[in-house]
C-alpha cells in the first residue's frame, strides 16, 4: 500500500521595507495575528503572521537587502493580484479594513465564484479581499 501524500504551504514570503512597520500595518490594519518574531541576529529576523482564525500558510516578512529586492517591494506579482484573503463574513471585514484606511482599488463586487474587492497593502502589494460562494 502506498504512503499518502500529505502537503500544505506553510509560508508565503513577502518582501517589505522594515520589519515593524509592516507588523504594525498587517496586526492593526488587517487584524491579523503575529505568531512570531525572532531576532537571527545581523538585522534579520523571523516573522510570522496569521489571519485571525486560520489553519493555512502564513506570510513569512522579508526584509529587502539587496537591490534587486528593494525594486520589486509591493510589486512582487509584477502588478496582478499576488495575496488572496478569505474570509467568512466579506462584509465586515470590507467595513472593518475600509474604516482602519486601508486602500481599497475598486468597489465590491459580485461574481460567480463570490463577493470579491482588490485592496493594496502598506507597499502597494494588492490582495483579493474574498467571501467564496458555497458551491465553491
Amino acid at each position: 500500500m502506498a504512503d499518502t501524500i500529505k502537503q500544505h504551504l506553510g509560508s508565503v514570503a513577502l518582501l517589505v521595507h522594515d520589519y515593524d512597520e509592516a507588523i504594525a500595518f498587517y496586526t492593526t490594519k488587517m487584524g491579523f495575528v503575529l505568531l512570531q518574531d525572532t531576532d537571527l541576529g545581523a538585522g534579520k529576523r523571523w516573522v510570522q503572521l496569521s489571519p485571525p482564525g486560520s489553519n493555512g500558510a502564513n506570510l513569512l516578512l522579508a526584509k529587502a537587502r539587496k537591490p534587486e529586492q528593494t525594486a520589486v517591494v509591493g510589486n512582487q506579482a509584477g502588478g496582478r493580484v499576488f495575496l488572496f484573503l478569505h474570509t467568512n463574513d466579506f462584509w465586515r471585514d470590507y467595513q472593518a479594513m475600509v474604516a482602519k484606511g486601508v486602500q481599497f482599488n475598486e468597489l465590491p463586487r459580485e461574481e460567480p465564484y463570490g463577493t470579491v474587492a482588490v485592496f493594496e497593502d502598506l507597499y502597494g502589494n494588492k490582495w483579493d479581499l474574498l467571501q467564496l460562494n458555497a458551491v465553491c
